[in-house]
C-alpha cells in the first residue's frame, strides 16, 4: 500500500448498512465506495506530550501544559474498496482517515 498525507472531500452514507464514508474526491476524481473492509480508531501519540513525564512525576515540570489536555486524539481510519463509475477496472483499496483534532478527512493509503 503507498502512502499518502492528502487531503479529501468526503461525503457519508450508507455503505452495506452502515454509516460510512459513501463518496470521495481525490484528485479532482469522484471515487464511489462500494464496500467498507475494515474501520477503526487510532489515538495519538500520547506518551509524546509535554505534560506526561510531569504527570507521572518524572524529570519535566510541564510548563504550560494543563491537566485535562488532549492527551488521546482519536482519528477513525476506514479501508473501503472504492471505484470510479461503473467501470470495475478503475478500483482500488483506500485508507481514508477522519482526524478529530481538526475536523479534516485525508487519504493516508492506496492499493491500486
Amino acid at each position: 500500500m503507498r502512502r499518502y498525507d492528502e487531503l479529501v472531500e468526503v461525503r457519508r452514507g450508507l455503505v452495506a448498512g452502515q454509516e460510512a464514508p459513501e463518496q470521495f474526491r481525490w484528485r479532482s476524481r469522484l471515487w464511489v465506495v462500494r464496500d467498507v473492509l475494515a474501520h477503526w480508531v487510532e489515538t495519538g501519540a500520547w506518551w509524546e506530550q509535554p505534560g506526561v513525564a510531569a504527570l507521572f512525576g518524572v524529570g519535566a515540570t510541564g510548563a504550560g501544559w494543563q491537566a485535562g489536555a488532549d492527551l488521546l486524539g482519536e482519528r477513525e481510519v476506514w479501508r473501503v474498496e472504492a471505484g470510479r463509475g461503473r467501470r470495475p477496472v478503475c478500483s482500488g483499496v483506500f485508507d481514508l482517515c477522519f482526524d478529530w483534532s481538526d475536523a479534516q478527512w485525508r487519504l493516508v493509503g492506496c492499493a491500486d
